[in-house]
């Protein structure tokens, strides 16, 4: 793998699945009017496609099959277009999907435990496109697609291999594969092991013909998402691409996440959205100017690169609308990259992913989102982690809600706090597996779980928001602790009942007892602070500000002196700070866009709304010489203390803002 290799900023990725139904495909392409779509959006880099989830090549081939409707090589007419201006040309090849080979070869096809063909429609006679099993001469099939296209041209810029999936198949071969393995068919354990097994063979098979003639050919494998599965496929990738479409269901606090968690894996990746209203598919959509300006400003605050999902119309003619909006947001990426290259990025805290620690693939826990969303508007500066990591970068690791802690995870943690590494738990982390006994010395004693459910907490004066003095509802029940050693963080109220047919009060739940219960909720002892709520699933579910006041104060507490300090930013806003070791500076990010949902949920930026006087501190090793907002070169007034901490304020922020410190 070529372990340097670097991505451009500005990419677009052009989808094209175009049916067989549809006449004059490429028809309207022309090479200038290519070229002007692209230069008018300042791209540098577009995916453009060899084969497609309909299973149709656009270009000759001895392999595959052309699409009916083209008679050109509307391919290398696109490489040869974007040649001629300096534009990179990933190709993309669909993997997982094929409508064509599904139909002319049923016995290739996924099939469920159930025995029904595996598809993105619910059933044949529904319309969707076909999953295809890489247990089977498929694989070869594809491999050969893959080989073909670097042959014919040697001079692109990457392959792009799409719908990789480790399935439970259960066709014919999967089956004999897991009769030779030992493995049991009906248990879905066993399943999932034999899919990846398979997987692994895919991994190696199409990134060895990725390579066959370049040894060095960029290769990535899109799986929609990247989690802690994916350590040991790493190998097998030259880059990352982190798919999150904000309007498509993803939200906007999933790139910011999805990004915090790869970081640190040594690759360089690139955030990816797109220009549509909702997802992929959509001809005619279109997101606000603003929105996407913001999404590409984002991923560089994140510490990526960008690309922008779009969809050629079938007869090949670029969008003039879609390339002004993407210009839009691109002129302005251009102008930041000198400051955006080569980073990275600074944290106080390790997020330990709870679904990480759980055998198989845990996309979106609920205490992993809600801590996640948590930190971002906290404004802590943050990486997340899985057990795999170095975890003593970091001054604090929050181990959130439900992390079961095997001896090798337990051991790793016990040695951070050790050696004076700060460990911030909650609800069932760092309890045994019977959640009845502590693993931590946390100065508090563990008499099981609580009776009420829900049940109410007073924190102690200064973690309560400013505006609840009287017991708060939790909706989800807590351990009860009492504080041996430790410092008691607060007092827990049960209701008078749980809720039932024979026994209930009002509409939702019972009220709470008027005296405490005597027991705890949280404690605080030496490096250590446990909250007895999983309250990280809470604030995902319910998203209440008194409970996020009371978990950043907890933060805080434990935490001490961030490394930078933020007053005046909205909590929608984000920051992030970076190092850029070649140029010996410190890049800031301030991001801030007003959100708003609408439709079915989906969350809209439209208008770009200024906030004023956004103070600073940030510490700093050396002394400074300069902060400056870039690129436009405004200099802002600072003061440094003896400690080294740097003080200033951002007189205006319009969505982003980048401050260089020198």
């Amino acid at each position: 793998m070529k372990k340097n290799y670097t991505l451009r900023f500005r990419q677009i990725h052009l989808d094209y699945h175009t049916s067989e139904c549809i006449p004059g495909v490429g028809a309207a392409f022309k090479k200038k009017e290519f070229q002007a779509a692209l230069k008018a959006g300042h791209v540098d880099s577009i995916t453009v496609f060899s084969k497609c989830h309909h299973g149709w090549s656009y270009h000759p081939t001895k392999v595959g099959k052309v699409h009916p409707t083209l008679d050109f090589d509307l391919l290398g007419a696109q490489i040869e277009a974007c040649r001629e201006i300096d534009v990179n040309t990933p190709v993309y090849l669909s993997a997982g999907l094929d409508s064509i080979m599904a139909h002319d070869h049923p016995e290739w096809r996924m099939v469920t435990a159930d025995s029904k063909f595996s598809g993105w429609g619910g059933g044949d006679l529904n319309p969707g496109f076909k999953m295809m099993c890489f247990n089977t001469p498929y694989l070869d099939y594809l491999c050969d697609q893959i080989r073909e296209v670097v042959k014919r041209y040697p001079k692109i810029n990457g392959i792009f291999l799409d719908i990789i999936f480790r399935g439970e198949c259960c066709c014919a071969r999967c089956m004999d594969l897991m009769e030779k393995l030992g493995l049991d068919a009906t248990v879905p354990e066993d399943r999932r092991k034999a899919g990846e097994i398979v997987l692994m063979k895919y991994y190696e098979e199409t990134t060895k013909a990725s390579r066959c003639v370049d040894p060095a050919m960029p290769v990535f494998h899109n799986s929609g998402h990247v989690g802690p599965e994916f350590r040991n496929r790493l190998p097998f990738f030259s880059h990352l691409e982190l798919e999150s479409l904000p309007t498509g269901g993803w939200g906007y606090d999933h790139y910011p996440l999805s990004a915090k968690y790869v970081t640190a894996m040594g690759l360089d990746y690139l955030g990816m959205t797109g220009k549509f209203h909702t997802s992929w598919g959509e001809f005619g959509g279109f997101k606000h100017p603003n929105a996407l300006k913001y999404e590409c400003a984002a991923m560089l605050a994140f510490g990526s690169k960008c690309s922008v999902g779009d969809q050629l119309h079938p007869n090949g003619k670029m969008d003039e609308s879609t390339y002004a909006l993407i210009g839009e947001a691109y002129a302005d990426v251009e102008k930041k990259e000198p400051w955006c290259r080569d980073v990275k990025n600074v944290a106080d805290i390790g997020l330990l992913m709870a679904g990480s620690a759980i055998p198989g693939e845990h996309r979106n826990l609920k205490e992993d989102v809600g801590a996640g969303r948590i930190l971002l508007e906290g404004h802590f500066l943050f990486d997340i982690i899985d057990p795999t990591c170095d975890f003593t970068k970091y001054r604090m690791v929050v181990v959130p809600d439900t992390v079961v802690m095997d001896a090798a995870l337990l051991k790793k943690l016990k040695a951070f706090a050790a050696k004076g590494g700060k460990l911030f738990l909650t609800g069932a982390s760092g309890l045994d597996a019977d959640g009845k006994a502590f693993l931590f010395d946390v100065g508090a004693k563990c008499e099981g779980a609580a009776v009420s459910e829900p049940d109410y907490v007073v924190p102690r004066e200064d973690l309560r928001a400013a505006f609840v003095n009287t017991p708060l509802v939790m909706y989800k029940g807590a351990r009860r602790i009492k504080a041996t050693k430790g410092t008691s963080l607060g007092h827990v109220y049960d209701s008078y009942f749980n809720r039932h047919y024979r026994h209930f009060c009002s509409h939702q739940h019972t009220p709470n007892k008027p005296k405490a219960s005597g027991y705890d909720c949280g404690v605080l002892y030496k490096n250590i602070l446990y909250l007895a709520h999983p309250v990280f699933s809470i604030y995902a579910d319910y998203g209440a500000v008194a409970y996020k006041d009371y978990i950043l104060s907890a933060l805080r507490l434990l935490l001490g002196d961030a490394t930078l300090q933020v007053k005046g930013l909205p909590s929608t806003g984000r920051v992030s700070l970076l190092e850029q070791p070649g140029e010996k500076r410190t890049i800031l990010h301030a991001l801030y866009a007003p959100l708003i949902k609408r439709g079915n949920g989906t969350e809209i930026i439209e208008e770009l709304l200024p906030i004023h006087d956004i103070a600073f501190a940030v510490t700093a090793a050396k002394k400074v010489k300069t902060v400056q907002c870039v690129p436009d070169g405004a200099a802002l007034p600072f003061t440094q203390d003896k400690a080294g901490t740097v003080r200033f304020t951002l007189p205006t922020l319009l969505c982003h803002q980048i401050i260089a410190i020198k």
